[in-house]
């Protein structure tokens, strides 16, 4: 799978589980750092979100825990980012205010990363994110918040 499939695939189950909520949005086709356009009625405006897709967890730092982990631009131009784990169909819906703020990484050309390990640490190692601990942020959860009716 190419990442241009990956990202579609991401898109489209962002579409999807917000179509199963009540909330209409569409693709754009353009490559401007947004990815869809989401109308809630209840606000009558429109929200901007950029979509970042993987395919799976990895192992962090390439032998340890398995991991999420997205890079996002600090100078995103979308209202939300979407993030996509593709091989267990969630979404995760932040304000680019939060994504910049749970961040970890942040790299000299602008490039942020946030990540969570899928499991919680062995021993309860200090202060490491864990997948159980984001889901607030998931988009069933988060949907009505950002997007009203």
């Amino acid at each position: 799978m190419t990442t241009q499939h990956i990202g579609a695939a991401g898109e489209l189950l962002v579409q999807y589980r917000l179509l199963k909520v009540g909330i209409d949005s569409a693709r754009l086709t353009t490559d401007a750092g947004i990815d869809l356009v989401v109308y809630a009625p209840g606000s009558a405006e429109a929200t901007t979100v950029q979509v970042k897709s993987n395919l799976s967890a990895r192992p962090a730092g390439g032998k340890g825990q398995l991991s999420r982990g997205w890079d996002f631009p600090h100078t995103c131009p979308a209202q939300l980012l979407a993030l996509v784990a593709l091989d267990v169909d969630r979404v995760w819906l932040f304000t680019l205010a939060e994504a910049r703020e749970l961040a970890q990484q942040h790299s000299p050309k602008g490039v942020r990363k946030l990540y969570w390990f899928v499991e919680p640490p062995a021993g309860g190692a200090g202060g490491a994110r864990h997948e159980a601990e984001m889901a607030q942020y998931l988009l069933e959860d988060r949907a009505e918040q950002l997007f009203p009716h």
